[in-house]
Order: C-alpha cells, then sequence, then structure tokens
C-alpha cells in the first residue's frame, strides 16, 4: 500500500508535527511506501523528511495553475509507477480535496485547522486528528469496522 499525506494542516501544526504522529508514520514505513506532499510553507519539509524515512515531494503550483491540481498529478504519476498498489491519501484542505477524491482510500483530517467542506465530502472516511486516522492503518480491525457494510 501507498500513503500519501499532505502535510500542513494533516499531519503538521503551523509545521510541526506531534510525536506520537512521527512515531505512527515511522511504524508505516516500515510495511508501507509513504509521499508527503507540501507547498512547504514553513520550509520544513526536507527535515521531515530525512527525520521519517519517507518520500516529501514540493508542490509546483507553477507549472498546474493550482496546488489542487497539482496534488493531483502527483497522484496519478504514483498510481502510474506503482500499477498494482492501493493508494490511501490523508488531506484536509481546498487543495486535497481532488487526491481524497481519487484515491482508492481517501480520509479526511479535521484536526486543528478544519476541513474544507468539499474535501470532507469526497472523502471516505472522516477523522477528528491524524493519530486516529494513522490507527486505522495500524489497526486494520479499526478500518474493517469502519468500512464493514
Amino acid at each position: 500500500m501507498i500513503i500519501i499525506f499532505d502535510l500542513n494542516g494533516t499531519i503538521a501544526t503551523d509545521g510541526v508535527i506531534k510525536d506520537s504522529t512521527k512515531e505512527k508514520i515511522k511504524e508505516l514505513c516500515k510495511n508501507h511506501q509513504i509521499f508527503i506532499l507540501s507547498a512547504d510553507t514553513f520550509g520544513t519539509l526536507k527535515d521531515i523528511e530525512r527525520e521519517l524515512g519517507v518520500k516529501g515531494i514540493k508542490i509546483d503550483k507553477e507549472k498546474f495553475k493550482s496546488e489542487k491540481i497539482a496534488k493531483n498529478e502527483i497522484l496519478k504519476e504514483i498510481r502510474e509507477k506503482c500499477k498494482n498498489e492501493k493508494i490511501v491519501a490523508f488531506g484536509n484542505g481546498a487543495n486535497d480535496e481532488l487526491l481524497l477524491k481519487n484515491a482508492d482510500l481517501g480520509i479526511c483530517v479535521l484536526g486543528d485547522e478544519g476541513a474544507w467542506t468539499k474535501t470532507l465530502l469526497n472523502a471516505d472516511i472522516v477523522v477528528k486528528d491524524i493519530d486516529d486516522g494513522l490507527d486505522l492503518i495500524l489497526k486494520e480491525k479499526r478500518l474493517k469496522a469502519t468500512m464493514r457494510d
């Protein structure tokens, strides 16, 4: 499985990731390929990439005219390279709307910043904070219970 995270507002608040979130992401790295997408507003993406052992991708909104479209194009590129992998995406902002809509599983994180309504409506699951979302992946019975028909 591939997991794509938005950085600010989703896994970080004001550019800072909680220690509990860092530990959960490190645990996920053992079995999953992790990408963090960011405009790098706080200039922390490279440090986070090194610390967590994930692949950070800086959003080039100039190339695509908007971050929303840029993130969706990155999702398409990852899907093309990893055809047989399921993709889970986490986000909260307006620029995450298409990412969550087009991932195999889109998880909207309310967090400290709240969530853009259209992003929330395009998600498959909504969680109150990132650690709850990460636990859905780490403790798969929770995810199964949430998605049970």
